[in-house]
């Protein structure tokens, strides 16, 4: 089959630069529109959620009005959307309004059951319902995460869905085991589902101890399931990393792929980045610090030289704040400059803000997530700070590694793919610690500190790092290695 003919539609709750939580959103947009650069027609369908198509006007991507409307049955009623088409980089992307449903400014809800599952249960059914609406049939559907997860069960399992499941394929992405969707068997009847989908068991069951697990039956019936990195599809199957779901996992890792993540080298390029001061690159590094200095005026500090420590991402268990303030506290503060970006839970916003406080001379924060100030704290940056709990790609090392910003990491998922600690090998790009402990993160970043202080060592460091290719070439030439495969082998 011709690359050119390959259709893919992408099903997501998020989609930079339109609605973005996270690592997800970043995905749902890069992917695809690398995947059009290598001959495939990939597109995304995601839901308007608050603001969505504001942003899609801003960018001057969205058609003057819908051009359709969709209809799902959901709890023995029909519920419908406009549907609208953007066109953003030539990727072009569905979106479904409906104000009732879509209604969340922070997409995700906070308990899971039948009336929360709603917005996502509708997004899923909608992939099925886009082709008469688009006049275009794509020929997988590729659903990610638990929101997406019930497309590849709505083909075996659904009253009607089920009738489609000559007509599509499926691929389903995990972007991270922790969060699979698990809900009382009384949404099924609700949901158009079978009851002999709940059997435990039996394939594709979606029963798990009690409960409805939409990865679960989204692993058990997808023709091909891929994770973030090559690290994450081997953690998934370990009781550890499995989140329970260890032996599923293990059942089918046949047709399971870890194929790591890129980054959008369109946004995250130090040589064209226009929310810099000034742009660098690995042959001439002096915008690095003239971005370094833009810090040290914004957050009033006079620099000294200290290595400028930089944190990057959600405020959450996952992504090592425990440890991190752990290991920042027991560091004189005359020995590093500290810039955390980001958002979370009240209970770690709380205890950063704490901690900022207790810190005020070397400490600054920024609650909330801004764009610029993230650019300019990976320009900035000498080490960034990721000492994750778990971590199935991260993005964050891969952006770092890019500026030149050296990755201090715990050494788990795709970190493990991504980061060479420089004590091993002369082709080391960063720095790894294996024990989650507040000692092994500092021991680690008193190691690059030490690195720091041999300028020759410290720019080899910072080269091997910006060498990388952290793109989404090679990634998307395995994900469409992948859909082929699956449509040839039927």
């Amino acid at each position: 089959m011709e690359k050119s003919v390959m259709k893919i539609l992408h099903v997501s709750p998020e989609c930079a630069p339109l609605a973005k939580k996270g690592g997800l959103g970043d995905v749902a947009y890069a992917l695809p529109k690398a995947l059009r650069k290598n001959g495939v027609d990939a597109r995304v369908l995601i839901p308007a959620w608050p603001g969505v198509l504001d942003a899609a006007r801003d960018l001057g991507a969205l058609r003057s009005r819908p051009f359709a409307t969709i209809s799902v049955a959901l709890d023995w009623r029909a519920l419908s959307a406009k549907l609208w088409r953007a066109t953003i980089d030539e990727l072009p992307i569905y979106i479904l309004e409906n104000d009732r449903l879509f209604s969340n400014t922070d997409i995700y809800p906070e308990e899971t059951n039948a009336e929360s599952a709603e917005p996502m249960i509708f997004l899923s059914y909608a992939a099925f319902e886009l082709a008469a609406a688009a006049h275009w049939k794509p020929l997988i559907l590729h659903a990610h995460d638990w929101p997406a997860a019930m497309i590849p069960s709505a083909l075996r399992h659904h009253r009607h869905y089920s009738s489609m499941a000559g007509d599509y394929d499926t691929v389903y992405t995990i972007h991270n085991m922790a969060h699979q969707g698990l809900f009382s068997p009384e949404c099924l009847d609700g949901w158009g589902i079978k009851p002999e989908s709940f059997v435990p068991m039996s394939a594709g069951s979606l029963e798990f101890y009690g409960r409805v697990n939409l990865m679960k039956g989204a692993i058990d019936n997808a023709e091909a399931i891929t994770t973030v990195s090559p690290r994450y599809s081997w953690d998934i199957q370990t009781k550890e990393g499995g989140f329970g779901l260890d032996g599923v996992m293990s059942e089918n890792k046949r047709k399971l792929r870890g194929i790591l993540n890129g980054i959008d080298c369109d946004v995250w390029n130090p040589k064209r980045d226009r929310l810099l001061p000034a742009n660098f690159d690995a042959s001439e590094l002096e915008g690095k610090k003239i971005c370094r200095a833009a810090v040290m005026k914004r957050f009033a500090w006079e620099d000294d030289g200290r290595p400028l420590l930089v944190f990057v991402g959600r405020l959450t268990e996952q992504k090592g704040v425990d440890i991190m303030l752990g290991a920042l506290s027991e560091l004189p503060k005359e020995s590093v400059y500290v810039l955390i970006i980001g958002s979370g839970s009240e209970y770690y916003g709380g205890r950063v803000a704490e901690f900022a406080a207790a810190h005020a001379e070397n400490v600054r924060t920024v609650t909330g997530f801004s764009e610029e100030k993230a650019h300019l704290a990976y320009a900035a940056g000498d080490l960034l700070l990721m000492p994750s709990l778990f971590e199935p790609c991260g993005l964050s090392q891969l952006i770092a590694l890019a500026y030149g910003t050296i990755p201090v990491a715990r050494a788990t998922g795709g970190l493990c793919d991504t980061v060479i600690d420089a004590d091993g090998t002369e082709e080391g790009n960063g720095f790894l610690f294996a024990d989650y402990s507040a000692e092994e993160l500092r021991g680690a970043i008193k190691r690059a500190a030490e690195a720091m202080r041999d300028p020759a060592r410290w720019e080899r460091i910072i080269k091997n790092a910006m060498s990388r290719d952290s793109s989404w070439n090679i990634p998307a030439k395995e994900y469409a290695a992948l859909y082929r495969e699956i449509v040839e082998s039927e």
